[in-house]
Formats: C-alpha cells, sequence, structure tokens
C-alpha cells in the first residue's frame, strides 16, 4: 500500500515531479521506508530519479505506465473467458 501512494503522489505531481523531501513529508513515512520504496519503483521503471543540485527529483515514467495499464487492460478477465473484446467501429 506504501509503494502505491508513493506512485499516486507522482503521477498527481505531474512532469514536475516531486523532491524526496516534499514527498516524505506528505506522505509523513520514514525516509529510510521511503527509499526502500522508492528504489524497487525505479527497479522497475515506474519513477524516474533526476538529481539537481543537492535534491532528488522524482518523477512518474508516464510512458512505462502507459504501458503498464494498456496491458492490464488488454489481459483483464481473459482466463475467465468472460471478457470479450470490443469490435472496431465501422468507419
Amino acid at each position: 500500500m506504501t509503494r502505491l501512494r508513493i506512485y499516486r503522489a507522482l503521477v498527481r505531481a505531474g512532469d514536475d515531479g516531486l523532491p524526496v523531501g516534499r514527498l516524505q513529508e506528505k506522505l509523513d513515512i520514514p525516509a529510510s521506508t521511503l527509499s526502500h520504496h522508492l528504489k524497487r519503483l525505479v527497479d522497475t521503471g515506474l519513477v524516474v530519479q533526476d538529481r539537481q543540485a543537492t535534491t532528488l527529483i522524482c518523477t512518474a515514467h508516464y510512458r512505462n505506465m502507459n504501458a503498464l495499464v494498456g496491458y492490464l487492460v488488454d489481459e483483464c478477465c481473459i482466463d475467465a473467458g468472460c471478457a470479450k473484446r470490443p469490435e472496431k467501429a465501422a468507419v
């Protein structure tokens, strides 16, 4: 749940992202916990970090997020047999 809260905050922050310190304040979580979860999000390619002088800015990687969401939508309920693929409308 913590990782999802972090990711949601970064998605909502937009292209400017958030400094790590601000993210920690916003979510009220210990620095070590935030660091652990951010590392996992960076490792999976959902978050990018950019150092600006002494500040580490975290930003959601929107292209990877959109690819993941697309994959999940495409795979939704396939094994259940209830998912119907929408037919393309005739133009």
